[in-house]
């Protein structure tokens, strides 16, 4: 099938084209078609994917179905997957469906409702397949609008607070990678992605207010991409906005958040700061491993102490992004092949998380844990699903969790041995958290009298959470179909990294001996 990348991508704006064009909303019929209309272009759009999946080669590392031809105002329109961006299309198509499933109670403006994730879509699609770097500074800062006006219109009481802090946040990281991407084009001499992948940077070391950046150009390069993908992801210190937009978004747009949008910052460094950026990647990359130890620590710690229930998770969601930039710039095979495995596995873990919180909150309208208690005893259902997931956010092994954390931790464990130590015990405080909200939750006698009506998961309900629940105990088991697809590309960025940095001169001994040390 030709254009089978661009089908995929446009296919849910198309719909949105339709629904905004040729269906009248405000009754409930309108919604119901809305709704319906919604959920069969994401479904469609995950069967189209799937033919991606099957004419993709996994033995071939290079990009593959390439797309090409002359765009808007002479703008080169190329898109193409490799092993490490097909997983996340797929992630990004199984996810959609369910997240429109998991909207069918919503009442007000269902119509835009439904245009807003259905453009999320496209826009999430096209950052994980362009080759191109206009292309893709498009999607990534088009992709701020329709999650700005989900949280900003749709969520909570301090929605517009949530809204305008995650849009400012992520917007100012962006401006420091447009500026680097002129600098880009004005060095090399071109905006495609495969071309610049093979440019070398410079890399001789200057001088700014009399400071001496180790890596010349690349280093600054590496840092400005740096700041918006860390943002992004989001790493610590620059976490801040992620919890309260999951608080204030409504139930599918933090799963969205959580599942898809966080891991366009690991996409980011594995497209552009790890494989076009070595040097500065070497010179920075032992600053980045301990932040990253300071963000699975500190944010576990915070994690205990929360009070609303989609907030704890959205502080584990920085901690298991913490083990993803661990594994990325720990630059060796078994480090980003966890990195990889660890985001596929947090899109399927805590977007049920979030689904989770989503069910009792639809009932009970609150997400206050002190106002649960003893849901086993009239939920059975749920406090099984919860479980399951509970323990595949802890790392138990057998589930998907497990997996990307053990092979990151290896992977340090050769770099930095106390890296690796003290990230171990995020692990340890991950069990303390996780289970500390189940008993709280789920456990116990049900005394409060407001609960005791509550009922059970729906059928609606059950069938969202079955193919996460497979997905997460099926890779868990057997994780060979994402290690397969993504190990002859990210053995080819590796082998190229690690060629490029043997061959640098990082600016003398003491530099080289600070690497050495750090690594």
């Amino acid at each position: 099938m030709d254009n089978l990348l661009s089908i995929t991508t446009f296919l849910p704006a198309l719909a949105a084209l339709i629904l905004g064009v040729f269906l009248k909303g405000g009754d409930a019929a309108a919604d119901r078609n809305a709704k319906w209309l919604a959920l069969i272009a994401t479904g469609a759009t995950f069967l189209v994917s799937l033919f991606i999946l099957a004419q993709f080669d996994p033995r071939n590392p290079g990009f593959q179905m390439v797309e090409e031809g002359e765009w808007l105002l002479g703008l080169n329109y190329k898109m193409g997957v490799d092993g490490i961006s097909v997983l996340f299309v797929m992630l990004t198509t199984f996810i959609m469906p369910l997240v429109i499933a998991a909207s069918w109670e919503v009442k007000t403006r269902v119509k835009e409702y439904m245009i807003a994730f259905l453009l999320l879509e496209t826009l999430m699609l096209g950052v994980f397949m362009a080759l191109d770097l206009v292309l893709f500074y498009l999607f990534f800062e088009g992709g701020l609008i329709p999650m700005f006006l989900i949280i900003g219109i749709w969520g909570g009481k301090n929605r517009i607070y949530a809204a305008f802090k995650f849009f400012l946040y992520t917007f100012l990281g962006s401006i420091l990678m447009l500026v680097a991407m002129v600098a880009m084009y004005a060095d090399a001499g071109t905006t495609d992605i495969p071309t610049l992948l093979s440019h070398d940077f410079a890399h001789a070391p200057f001088s700014v207010l009399g400071i001496q950046v180790v890596g010349g150009l690349q280093t600054m390069l590496f840092l400005a991409f740096f700041a918006s993908f860390a943002v992004k992801m989001p790493m610590w210190p620059v976490h801040t906005w992620l919890p309260d937009a999951h608080v204030q978004a409504p139930t599918a747009g933090s799963v969205v958040l959580a599942s898809i949008l966080l891991k366009l910052g690991g996409y980011g460094f594995l497209r552009f700061n790890l494989p076009m950026f070595p040097i500065g990647s070497e010179v920075i990359g032992p600053l980045i491993l301990w932040l990253s130890v300071i963000a699975i620590v500190y944010t576990s710690l915070v994690a205990l102490v929360q009070e609303d229930m989609k907030k704890l998770i959205a502080y584990s969601s920085v901690a298991h992004m913490g083990f993803v930039t661990m594994g990325i710039f720990a630059a060796n095979q078994q480090g980003v092949d966890g990195a990889i495995f660890q985001m596929i596995s947090h899109g399927f873990i805590s977007g049920a998380l979030f689904l989770c919180v989503g069910v009792i909150y639809d009932r009970m309208h609150t997400r206050e844990i002190d106002a649960y208690g003893g849901l086993v005893n009239r939920m059975p259902a749920y406090a099984t699903i919860f479980l399951l997931f509970t323990m595949a956010n802890v790392g138990l092994p057998g589930t998907s969790g497990f997996i990307g954390e053990f092979l990151t931790l290896m992977a340090v464990f050769q770099v930095n041995t106390w890296v690796a130590v003290f990230a171990t015990t995020g692990v340890i405080l991950s069990a303390c958290y996780a289970l500390w909200l189940y008993r709280r939750v789920v456990m116990g006698e049900m005394v409060k009298e407001s609960l005791k009506s509550i009922t059970d998961m729906s059928r609606r309900e059950k069938a969202i959470f079955a193919p996460l629940a497979f997905m997460t105990i099926w890779l868990g088991v057997y994780p060979a179909p994402i290690l397969d697809r993504i190990g002859p590309s990210v053995e080819a960025l590796i082998e190229t990294y690690d060629e490029r940095v043997a061959a640098a001169d990082l600016g003398g001994p003491q530099v080289a001996d600070a690497s050495q040390d750090a690594h």
